[in-house]
């Protein structure tokens, strides 16, 4: 967590929430918000919490405005809307709860890569049309769509509005802030910028400012001042998207162009009628995440054995030759190793820096096997193939030649002509050996080489490696709550001094322990809940013991979710006091209480889950 996001808000309001939410870090923030990334612990899951400032928050008029139009916007169920899962106000705290999606805005793309692609616009068009359509016919306009307002999902790219803090039923009055301006001047409707009533067509028209941006990486309207760019809006006609992005297709361009019309009636009537427009993306979003899919792509792995396979002949001499060279041999094999080891790192700390893991690449190339293996049973069928037959004999044939020829002039200095053999059949044996170890791997759906590496200690020693002084990384959605909090407070506690981690003693080990147990929890309510959904499937007990049997279960059950909520605020209270610390603002004296409870807690789980398998064993005693 950086240390600018460390502050006396985030400190309080994760203080209140503790045993529901858990703090990550700062998103952002801005006039009406604050929004932090956190874990909500009873669900295990990221979300994203907007909180209203407290000093806005202490105003009854924009508390209460701000939790109205939050309830409003709570109403869209959409697959291209940001859910949100709850509006909430704990300790005088005002904030939205809403789904973290795992990715970018548009803003951020955009500036990063620039224009995008005519068909990825064209997609990105269609699903923020979709979502603003859903969201006019429940009488909602959103009133700020702009590229920070639309994310874009990692891996499938798929197109989400978020932030409806602004949203408000078309047919409700206007009232502002004071200072206040509803919307973002640069993609504004002329009618909006105009101050007079908006309906669904004015956030069209901001959709195609969008669009505009997105294809041309340029503004249709830009000028010093807020209100110069609103003056244009309404006077001005916008310049044709096609004179700024040459060869977008005709279709797209007339879409929005059209969007970007003045008067709201030359629009699109509807969200529909505009997706209806353009032709729909035929593109299939792959489920293993891009950087993944990239990391694992074979033409990006295959020119990493080229050093190696250049060096392999000098080896060879060196090894074989009449006066074998053990210095040199060691020195030509390492450079060729180092190589493809130096490459290999690079991607490997990308993917890190983007928060991803061995764990991740293990389980895309399990998903990646079970699509080639597809392929494969689809091309070849279901028996190997004569192309599998072939080099199931020249594998073994050309490592029999070339080993031959090795063992050969090692031991009686053979033939000239034995080392360019020994060579030839290596170069057939190696390729041919592995192409037979994949297909058949394939075949059988055995773990691949990258699979076990990964899976393996070295892969977890090159993670490490390729890990060492990276900084910041990006949050993995998948990692369960308790171990990112864990993994934090154990950060916080090794960027102590040393003479303070000493007098702390076992920290590490509590936080281990802790999130062991939580994670125990979690099984353990995974267990109760097939285990009630056996009982009421059951059909031969007798309507008493079968109500008898669910209320130990169920009681059983509440007493596990209890433990996992007690565990995790324990480990929230350790993170909070090693954030205090590190910040300046605790003491070692002011630690010690939460981690003698903590080392408490521990034992206490130890004896409950000890306990809690007597209600498997009066399971299988109980006849059905």
């Amino acid at each position: 967590m950086a240390e600018r996001h460390i502050d006396a808000i985030f400190l309080a309001f994760q203080e209140a929430v503790a045993g529901r939410y858990s703090l990550e870090r700062e998103l952002g923030r801005g006039g009406m918000g604050i929004v932090y990334l956190a874990r909500e612990v009873r669900l295990d899951r990221l979300v994203a919490i907007k909180l209203l400032p407290p000093e806005l928050a202490a105003q009854p008029s924009l508390r209460d405005r701000f939790m109205r139009e939050a309830t409003t916007a709570a109403r869209l169920s959409h697959p291209n809307i940001v859910p949100i899962h709850a509006v909430d106000e704990i300790g005088g705290f005002v904030f939205i709860v809403m789904a973290y999606v795992d990715g970018e805005t548009l803003a951020q793309r955009v500036t990063s890569r620039g224009p995008m692609s005519a068909s990825d616009v064209m997609r990105l068009l269609r699903e923020v049309s979709w979502a603003l359509a859903y969201a006019h016919a429940q009488g909602i306009v959103h009133r700020d769509v702009k590229p920070g307002n639309i994310l874009l999902e990692r891996g499938t790219q798929r197109a989400l509005v978020a932030d409806f803090g602004i949203a408000r039923s078309a047919h409700t009055s206007g009232e502002t802030m004071a200072g206040e301006l509803l919307g973002t001047p640069e993609f504004m409707s002329p009618e909006q910028a105009a101050g007079e009533p908006v309906d669904g067509r004015s956030d069209l028209y901001s959709l195609g400012v969008v669009g505009y941006y997105a294809l041309a990486g340029v503004l249709p309207f830009t000028a010093p001042s807020a209100q110069a760019v609103l003056a244009q809006h309404i006077t001005r006609s916008a310049p044709t998207v096609a004179s700024v992005a040459r060869g977008a297709p005709r279709s797209l361009v007339r879409v929005i162009d059209r969007c970007l019309e003045k008067d709201p009636a030359a629009r699109f009537a509807t969200g529909e009628a505009l997706a209806d427009e353009l032709a729909p993306s035929l593109v299939r979003s792959s489920e293993i995440p891009v950087p993944i899919r990239v990391f694992l792509d074979r033409r990006r792995v295959a020119p990493l054995a080229i050093p190696v396979a250049l060096a392999f002949p000098m080896i060879m001499r060196l090894a074989v030759g009449p006066n074998p060279d053990l210095a040199a041999l060691v020195l030509v094999f390492g450079a060729a190793l180092a190589i493809p080891t130096a490459v290999l790192l690079k991607r490997m700390r990308t993917l890190l820096r983007l928060g991803y893991g061995p764990d991740d690449i293990v389980a895309g190339a399990r998903l990646s096997l079970e699509r080639r293996r597809e392929e494969l049973q689809f091309e070849h069928g279901l028996e190997r193939s004569m192309r599998e037959r072939v080099m199931r004999v020249l594998g073994p044939l050309g490592l029999a030649v070339g080993g031959g020829s090795v063992l050969t002039l090692a031991a009686a200095g053979g033939p000239g002509w034995l080392a360019p053999l020994a060579a030839i059949g290596f170069y057939i044996g190696i390729p041919a050996s592995l192409l037979n170890l994949r297909w058949s791997r394939l075949r059988q759906a055995k773990p691949t080489m990258i699979m076990k590496i990964m899976d393996g200690k070295f892969g977890r020693a090159l993670a490490r490696v390729a890990g060492y002084r990276l900084g910041q990384r990006s949050v993995p959605a998948n990692r369960p709550t308790e171990l990112a909090i864990a993994m934090t407070a154990e950060g916080l506690f090794r960027d102590l001094p040393s003479a303070t981690r000493k007098s702390l003693g076992d920290v590490p080990e509590v936080l281990h322990g802790l999130e062991a147990h939580a994670r125990a929890a979690r099984a353990r309510i995974a267990e109760l809940d097939a285990a009630i959904g056996e009982v009421q499937a059951g059909s031969g007990r007798a309507a008493e013991r079968q109500d008898a049997l669910l209320r130990d279960l169920r009681g059983t059950r509440a007493a596990a979710e209890a433990r996992l909520g007690n565990v995790v605020t324990a480990l929230e209270s350790l993170r909070l006091d090693l954030l205090r610390l590190r910040a300046g603002a605790g003491t070692v004296e002011g630690i010690t209480p939460d981690l003698e409870a903590a080392r408490e807690l521990g034992e206490s789980a130890d004896r409950l889950l000890a306990g809690a398998r007597e209600v498997d064993a009066v399971l299988a005693d109980t006849p059905a």
